[in-house]
């Protein structure tokens, strides 16, 4: 389906459902993780978005990398 199939459809729908399909459009957003989401043109990021990506980005590749740090590497242990 194509954008202006689907704009077609919700102005078809009675005021109240096209407000329901907004909510939900707007909850599916909020659910995305930050690398999937997609800015509209001309829209900024704000500081939240901001923060998430760029901790994906600097923590991308170590999914995989082992641990190399045990207890007795601390230098201090808090109880």
């Amino acid at each position: 389906m194509i954008i202006s199939e689907l704009i077609k459809k919700v102005e078809s729908l009675p005021e109240v459902k096209q407000a329901e399909v907004f909510d939900f459009v707007e909850f599916l957003l909020e659910r995305l993780e930050p690398e999937e989401r997609q800015l509209s043109p001309g829209e900024d990021w704000n500081d939240v978005d901001f923060s998430e990506l760029s901790m994906v980005q600097a923590l991308r590749g170590m999914e995989d990398d082992p641990v190399v740090y045990t207890l007795d590497d601390l230098r201090e242990r808090w109880t």
